[in-house]
């Protein structure tokens, strides 16, 4: 059956000086906005032990946009202020929740530099975006069409740290449920191979970071030599953000591709329940582990599966796949079993096993129980 579901469509776009100029000027609004709003917040339950709702922020932003000192505010469209404040009602939300931290001061240098407008800050009529105080569209590069008759409830305007900018168009969209199929895959997630699959496949790990390792560490070696403030030292910091975009690109790219796949050949996908935020602890590993995205991997897998009409399994990360005997009938737990040991011999029936594919079938037989 047919869902709809709400999905953003990012592109590239190359803005005037003067949009450049505005948006710069919206992203330190945005951002200063968000950190009086969380001290103020911090202070009062401090020193008042009062909470702070969103309508009370709303009325601080009344305010500050009276002061002489702060009358900048007014230059920019208000609506990306008040998302701002939305957004952090809705982390602090989260942390109620205990679904999130607390939440941060954004800093200019290390904090995403972004904009919201919602549908009374900006006009779409043909392809053309245009945001409020502008005089000009956007030049867009429409690298893919929006669904048909698609209307933006939001855009949010981004700057990375490589310096491209970014539009990204929330729509509702109808998306159907792909045909069933009687396939079902396990999937174990290693280093060496970034899935090994119950059918014996293994998925290659392309390692984006350690391929572009040397010019990374070329171009940061750079950035060290420069001196602090400087106009060099602005170019190089640049260079060392456009090398690391270059790797999450290529990294985000390969795993759509893989995660796609996987979820049309297959009605029930199971995978190991990993906490990568303990195993990243591991400083020999935490390199690797980062490269290899697992989180990422299992997001992608996640939302895909619930849009196309498929079941993801998560196996408990203490089920120990790797040293239980897949073989029908066997059911044998192995010992300890270092990791330099990639095969072995189940002394109980004495198969020979691939220790990750051994793992990716029990972890499917296991899914399929839990499911």
């Amino acid at each position: 059956m047919s869902q709809i579901v709400k999905r953003a469509y990012k592109y590239r776009f190359y803005p005037t000086p003067e949009q450049a100029d505005l948006l710069n000027r919206t992203f330190g609004c945005v951002r200063l906005v968000w950190n009086k709003a969380l001290a103020e917040r911090n202070r009062r339950y401090t020193d008042e032990h009062v909470s702070t709702s969103y309508v009370d922020t709303a009325k601080w932003l009344t305010a500050w946009k009276q002061d002489p000192e702060l009358e900048f505010l007014r230059e920019v469209s208000n609506v990306p202020l008040q998302q701002a404040l939305r957004r952090q009602q809705v982390a602090f939300n989260n942390f109620f929740a205990k679904r999130a931290r607390y939440p941060r001061f954004k800093s200019k240098h290390k904090s995403r530099a972004s904009a919201t407008f919602q549908n009374n800050a900006f006009s779409f009529r043909d392809g053309v975006v245009k945001l409020a105080k502008m005089d000009a569209p956007l030049d867009i590069v429409w690298s893919r069409p929006l669904p048909e008759r698609a209307e933006p409830s939001t855009v949010t305007v981004s700057k990375d740290a490589a310096g491209r900018w970014f539009v990204s168009l929330l729509v509702e969209e109808k998306i159907s449920p792909l045909p069933p199929v009687d396939a079902q895959i396990g999937m174990d997630a290693g280093l060496t191979h970034l899935l090994t699959l119950s059918t014996g496949e293994k998925i290659t790990n392309p390692r984006c970071e350690r391929r572009d390792r040397r010019r990374l560490a070329k171009a940061q070696r750079e950035l060290a030599r420069k001196a602090k403030g400087s106009a060099n030292r602005a170019k190089a910091k640049l260079k060392v953000a456009r090398a690391h975009a270059r790797i999450t690109d290529r990294r985000r790219d390969f795993l759509h591709k893989v995660t796609t796949r996987l979820v049309r050949e297959n009605q029930t996908l199971a995978i190991e329940d990993l906490t990568v935020r303990n195993l990243v602890k591991n400083h020999s590993l935490a390199r690797a582990i980062s490269d290899a995205s697992w989180r990422e991997l299992r997001g992608m897998l996640e939302y895909k599966a619930a849009w196309y009409g498929r079941t993801l399994a998560a196996v408990d990360r203490w089920f120990p796949s790797s040293k239980l005997c897949s073989a029908r009938g066997c059911g044998h737990v192995n010992g300890s079993m270092p990791l330099n040991v990639r095969s072995w011999t189940c002394p109980a029936c004495g198969s020979v096993h691939d220790r990750d594919v051994n793992a990716a079938k029990n972890i499917l037989a296991a899914g399929l129980v839990e499911r």
